[in-house]
């Protein structure tokens, strides 16, 4: 099954929390601290393979978790988490659900995205030591990993991209031209998911995707609309197939144009690729002459036109070799958006206090951050992060906000008793 959108929500694992232990060893005296730190968390990582074709096993799996690192014993370190890996197709877009922020354009096979980073391991006791605190008895936990839901968009990434209105022979060309195997009928609407196919021209060849009819009203929508449009952006250069002679009597001209303003509608600089023009099922004329006046309005009009049939293969050469000069001559791929290779997100320093019947709220990722990485049940831990918080700014930001002795802070779910120190 094709699918070419999911969403899912990706969680990296937690760091595991470092030790607080003392170096004991006969004959050495006043040891010190020697506690390890914990292990990483695994980071959720997605991969493009352009062997995966759709979305579907990534769709089967809406909530991905990453396992969480071990805790450390003693002087042992923890052990690190593995990875996960999802692999998708090349040419996937992963956008943040949320605000619909474009994260990464995963458009190279073997290029890879960290999506959800795994939390740090939490330090031992050892990294604590100062002049004044030369024996402390704690240990930091291990940072909370990251969750995101992120929607995956495929858009293929094809050299030629065969169009025109449902029924008019794409699926059959496609056939004849390449090994794709798509579903023919004798129906509109017969092709519903893109077909992909490699073409060989003489000692080249090229990727070849048979879209889905389009038809008037699709830059809005109608039909298989944006779903078909899509797809179409990533094309070097479009093969337009027209019926030249519709079971319906309709022109084939008036047909062509359709289609044409729907492109237009939906994106000038697609209306402007690069493309040929596939007078299809010509077997069908009864008199070669019917096929000059068919050709006749697309002639005068400039376009390239090549009379054939995917049915019995006439013509094909020559418009496979014209298609293939122009994917030369058009080496630089459609614009895709540029992005910073950013390998995540970053945590936002910023945070605020403010007060709600009488107890005061600390919000932001990097206040909440601390305090997960505070063992709560250690009173030499808790005071260093009231240091911490110190240092930040948090606590002279309570007492301005009217926080004095007793009065309850929360902070990440946990509730503190205010003790102005420093008053």
């Amino acid at each position: 099954m094709f699918l070419d959108e999911a969403v899912i929500t990706v969680t990296s694992g937690n760091g595991g929390n470092g030790s607080a232990s003392m170096h004991r060893e006969k004959h050495v005296p006043r040891g010190g601290p020697n506690g390890a730190d914990g292990g990483r968390g695994g980071d959720v990582i997605l991969l493009a393979q352009r062997g995966c074709r759709t979305l579907f096993d990534v769709r089967l799996r809406q909530h991905i978790e990453a396992p969480h690192g071990s805790n450390a014993r003693n002087q042992m370190a923890g052990r690190d988490a593995e990875d996960v890996t999802i692999v998708v197709p090349v040419g996937t877009m992963v956008y943040d659900d949320e605000d619909n922020e474009l994260l990464v354009d995963l458009s190279a096979d073997g290029m890879t995205y960290v999506v959800a980073r795994g939390g740090r391991g939490g330090r031992g006791n050892k990294h604590f030591t100062n002049s004044v605190r030369q024996a402390p008895a704690f240990a930091e936990n291990g940072a909370p990993g990251e969750s995101f839901r992120v929607r995956l968009e495929l858009k293929l990434l094809a050299d030629v991209g065969l169009i025109g209105l449902p029924n008019a022979g794409k699926s059959t060309l496609i056939g004849a031209c390449s090994a794709a195997r798509p579903k023919i009928g004798d129906y509109p609407f017969t092709t519903i998911i893109p077909n992909l196919g490699v073409v060989r021209v003489g000692h080249d060849s090229f990727t070849m995707a048979d879209m889905p009819g389009l038809i008037e009203g699709a830059s809005e929508g109608l039909g298989l609309g944006h779903q078909f449009l899509k797809h179409v952006e990533r094309t070097r250069v479009l093969i337009h197939v027209v019926d030249a002679f519709p079971i319906d009597g309709s022109e084939p001209w008036d047909n062509f144009r359709v289609v044409e303003q729907e492109l237009s509608n939906y994106s000038e600089e697609l209306a402007s690729r690069p493309r040929l023009i596939a007078l299809n099922k010509v077997d069908l004329a009864p008199d070669p002459e019917f096929v000059d006046l068919v050709k006749e309005p697309f002639v005068e009009a400039g376009y390239e036109v090549f009379p054939v049939s995917g049915a019995t293969n006439q013509g094909l050469e020559p418009l496979l070799f014209r298609a293939a000069a122009l994917i030369d001559e058009n080496v630089v791929a459609p614009a895709v958006p540029v992005l910073k290779p950013a390998q995540s997100r970053k945590m936002d320093d910023k945070w605020e206090v403010r007060e709600d019947d009488g107890e005061f709220f600390v919000e932001g990722a990097r206040i909440e951050r601390l305090v997960h990485m505070t063992n709560l049940t250690n009173k030499e831990a808790l005071r260093y992060l009231h240091r911490k918080l110190e240092r930040i700014g948090v606590i002279d930001a309570l007492r301005e906000a009217g926080a004095t002795d007793g009065d309850t802070v929360v902070i990440a779910g946990w509730a503190f008793a205010f003790r102005d120190w420093g008053s």
